[in-house]
């Protein structure tokens, strides 16, 4: 009885807690349909403004400029940072554990401390502001998380599979496609994933790196607060969030990272 009772418990805990992390992307939601523009109530069901978010030029020029970074980023990302842990993997060289612990305080310091600091550097070398810019900095900070979870999962990686597809012939390229990049194929997935939502998500570095005229999504809804909210910020919200969900939803199915179930 008393187990019965904390699993109920331990359920209305869990319900809680997820309507504390959902109600407020489901009023947004909601809200975007609504016709109204100052939330009153009941919800008059309505696409109006969707339509003016399709004319809001600001708006999806900002999007494609974060669709363009994040993507450009998860590429060079996901490419270095599986090399980096490949190479952490497989040698053993002065310096290794001091290189692997230094990926941690990129991801520890504060994001405005680190904006300024590329802010800074980038005017120093000449390389200055703009969407170059703001690559390089999206890059810079996706690395590490790539190089961390690709390393999680080559800790449970035998070489020795290697080892045995080189006695049977196998010259070093398809060794790698065929055994290395099979078995690092859902870590290289989720890092490119985490690659791509710190990139598309991140404010402080785009903010500081942006230029006027040129900026990214999350510092073109920042700004559009500012100067008086209007429900198109809840649409194009909701169509990022949607199509998240649904990317992470494919992903997770297709992949089955809970398991098999029986």
């Amino acid at each position: 009885m008393r187990a019965f009772s904390l699993g109920g418990l331990g359920r209305v805990y869990l319900v809680l807690v997820l309507l504390f992390l959902y109600c407020p992307i489901i009023v947004m939601a909601v809200m975007s349909f609504n016709e109204s523009q100052f939330y009153t109530l009941p919800v008059k069901w309505s696409f109006k403004w969707y339509g003016a978010l399709a004319g809001n030029e600001r708006i999806l020029s900002a999007a494609a400029n974060s669709v363009g970074i994040a993507v450009l980023t998860t590429l060079i990302a996901s490419v270095l940072g599986t090399a980096a842990s490949l190479a952490f993997f497989r040698y053993r060289f002065r310096g290794r554990e001091v290189m692997q612990l230094l990926l941690f305080p990129p991801i520890a310091i504060p994001w405005l401390i680190t904006g300024t600091a590329m802010l800074l550097f980038f005017f120093w070398i000449g390389i200055g502001r703009g969407l170059h810019a703001m690559l390089l900095g999206h890059v810079a900070l996706a690395l590490p998380y790539v190089i961390i979870v690709t390393s999680a999962r080559l800790k449970a990686y035998d070489p020795d599979l290697e080892l045995a597809a080189r006695s049977m012939g196998a010259p070093p390229w398809m060794v790698f496609r065929r055994v290395t990049l099979p078995f690092l194929a859902p870590g290289f997935l989720a890092a490119a994933l985490f690659a791509f939502a710190v990139s598309f998500d991140q404010f402080v570095i785009s903010y500081f790196l942006s230029v006027p005229g040129t900026s990214t999504l999350p510092v073109e809804i920042y700004t559009a607060i500012r100067k008086g909210f209007t429900p198109e910020i809840n649409a194009i919200s909701t169509i990022v969030i949607g199509f998240s969900m649904a990317l992470l939803l494919g992903v997770a199915r297709f992949y089955k990272f809970g398991g098999e179930r029986k």
